[in-house]
């Protein structure tokens, strides 16, 4: 056994998220004695004074950022300025202050939202700037690229090792489920699992249902992230994912029978599809520090499934 997490001092952003609680556990598990979180209300990582009181706190020597304001198709477009500024503003300064404090190591989480709209299928890391990001998305998208850019930028002039990985979406129990910001899967599995209880005949979902989406389980994507912070140090961009891509449509009828819904599905075009279609080259993380993703995406859907039965809907204690 490695002795790299024991021997260091971490600092996590977004460590009381969805994705941070998961990595946190895996933190634990391979020995981190030293783990600080970094997070909502105790730091605002948008202001530079929280930034250096959270360096002063933790005095990490590797800092896991994972902070991020995000949301699903809707939310991104009632707050395209929020989640440049917000994202923009958190990553730049806390790498020019891990620079500053000649940290370690910066591990930098970025998105699939980042790349082109139109990027060939599979993305491969190479194709990242052949084009715009798709529109809905795209200030999101850019503020976490831009993080690449200084990671890169930091690390030619002044050494600075900062490692950048392109997570897809992820899932997973203690998902967000609230329907105003969540992502894809636990909007479906909340819709499918209340129209099961009530008795309702359909369920409307947003776009054509053609569109399609890679899925990357949350306990997946933490050791993926665990294993690049150990073994990875090149300034590439790294893709994160489990290497398919299915409809939205597919998705729904597979999420539909899971909750055990029996009604009519309805796709509402006046709606966004987003990005046609998303689907990661894996190669590099496989090649480069051994990561392929190994929960089946239908385990990995009952799993979030009974997490929200059990665990998240509302009035679920009667």
């Amino acid at each position: 056994m490695s002795n790299f997490f024991a021997e260091k001092r971490f600092t996590v952003t977004g460590g009381n998220g969805f994705f941070g609680k998961h990595l946190l556990r895996r933190l634990e598990a391979r020995g981190a004695r030293h783990v600080h979180v970094a997070d909502l209300p105790d730091y605002d990582l948008t202001r530079i004074e929280d930034v250096r009181r959270m360096y002063d706190d933790g005095r990490p020597d590797v800092v896991l950022h994972l902070a991020a304001v995000v949301g699903g198709i809707g939310a991104n477009r009632e707050n395209p300025g929020k989640y440049f500024y917000d994202n923009l503003m958190m990553g730049v300064q806390l790498i020019h202050e891990a620079h500053l404090r000649r940290l370690e190591k910066f591990v930098a989480l970025g998105t699939i939202c980042a790349y082109p709209k139109f990027t060939p299928v599979p993305f491969k890391e190479d194709d990242l700037w052949n084009g715009y990001p798709e529109e809905t998305n795209a200030p999101y998208g850019l503020a976490k690229k831009m993080l690449l850019v200084q990671c890169q930028a930091y690390r030619q002039q002044y050494g600075f090792n900062g490692i950048f990985l392109l997570p897809v979406n992820l899932y997973g129990p203690g998902d967000n489920f609230d329907l105003q910001s969540s992502h894809v899967i636990p909007a479906l599995i909340r819709k499918f699992v209340e129209a099961a209880d009530s008795g309702a005949p359909e369920v409307e979902i947003w776009g054509t249902g053609q569109a399609s989406r890679e899925f990357l389980y949350v306990e997946d994507a933490a050791e993926g992230i665990l294993l690049a912070t150990e073994h990875y140090d090149d300034p590439d961009p790294v893709n994160l994912g489990a290497g398919f891509e299915i409809k939205i449509a597919d998705l729904a009828r597979k999420i539909a029978a899971l909750c055990g819904f029996r009604g009519a599905l309805r796709f509402n075009p006046a709606y966004p599809d987003g990005q046609p279609r998303r689907m990661l080259d894996t190669t590099r993380a496989r090649e480069r520090f051994g990561f392929v993703a190994s929960t089946p995406f239908d385990e990995g859907l009952r799993n979030t499934v009974a997490w929200w039965r059990e665990h998240g809907r509302p009035n679920n204690s009667r």
